[in-house]
């Protein structure tokens, strides 16, 4: 019995630093130091941190991913010897229990990195919160970088099974995180479950966060239309069904105006395009395994491949 356990323990470790070794060579590199912290979940030492008394303008973003996760206007001095936060960048740090109940871990939403914790109740600002973040989690985007302002803008696109649509937009320059989830529907926090199987009313659809100073709303929105077929209702290939649809979701009116546009252009090519425009609403991140799918398992999307339509 012994002999089995043993063989079971070890088929475990061995998956899992398979899966760690995947993250590895899908996210940025990272030293040992950053694999303690942000893959083992260690702390650093208090006081010890680049980014504890950093003062500058700009936004923190994750080291395993590049993902943004804090604006520096919520940044605020707790004098506890980490860099803390009041307040997060919209569905970019997840929350989780510790295990013994005691406090709560903050992880990079979009790659799972370790982060920290949050704590509630201090009373140090109005929002009564403090991220309390290892800066060895982060890097930092400066508002003007090299004389050029970075400005972080979103979109929120849904064409069919998000794997394929978080994979082609991943690739693309300027893009900073690409998060599968759901929008659309009627259901508060939906799971994928709920989604496929019941009449939610949901999209499944990515939320991009892109530098707009490298890559333009129009670009991303081509790529869109590029990267699946608009004329199919309800469906994406062999995948059918009304959580499959093709719909842009808009923050604006500049990016309805520019989807309108593209989607002129292509009907004048004969097109017969059924993707809806629609104000965005709240976004609701996928489980966790729906993140970086692609990446992580090693596969290619199978009804998400480019086609020049412009």
């Amino acid at each position: 019995m012994k002999n089995i356990f043993g063989i079971i323990f070890l088929v475990f470790s061995l998956y899992q630093s398979i899966i760690i070794s995947q993250v590895k060579m899908n996210f940025n590199k990272l030293t040992p130091d950053e694999e303690r912290v942000i893959l083992h979940k260690g702390t650093e030492r208090p006081f010890t941190g680049k980014y504890t008394d950093y003062k500058s303008d700009g936004t923190y973003t994750c080291k395993q991913c590049n993902a943004p996760l804090y604006n520096s206007n919520d940044k605020f001095d707790s004098h506890c010897g980490w860099p803390s936060f009041d307040d997060e960048i919209k569905g970019a740090v997840k929350h989780v229990p510790d295990a013994d109940g005691q406090r709560t871990e903050i992880l990079c939403a979009n790659c799972g990195g370790h982060l920290g914790h949050v704590f509630n109740g201090e009373g140090l600002t109005d929002k009564d919160t403090r991220h309390c973040v290892n800066s060895i989690s982060l890097n930092f985007v400066p508002a003007v970088l090299n004389n050029k302002e970075v400005k972080m803008e979103k979109a929120i696109f849904a064409g069919g099974c998000f794997w394929g649509m978080e994979y082609q937009f991943q690739k693309v320059d300027g893009v900073k995180s690409v998060i599968s989830g759901y929008i659309g529907g009627q259901k508060e926090n939906p799971t994928y479950k709920e989604v496929c199987n019941t009449n939610t009313g949901h999209a499944e659809a990515v939320e991009i966060t892109y530098d707009a100073s490298k890559v333009s709303y129009e670009e991303l929105a081509k790529l869109f239309f590029e990267i699946h077929d608009p004329t199919q209702i309800d469906g994406q290939g062999p995948d059918i069904g009304e959580q499959y649809r093709s719909e842009v979701f808009y923050f604006d009116d500049n990016q309805k105006q520019i989807a309108e546009k593209l989607i002129k252009i292509l009907k004048d090519k004969g097109y017969k395009v059924v993707t809806k425009l629609t104000k965005a609403t709240k976004f609701y991140n996928a489980e966790d395994y729906h993140q970086n799918y692609y990446n992580k398992t090693g596969g290619s999307p199978y009804c998400h491949i480019y086609k020049k339509k412009f």
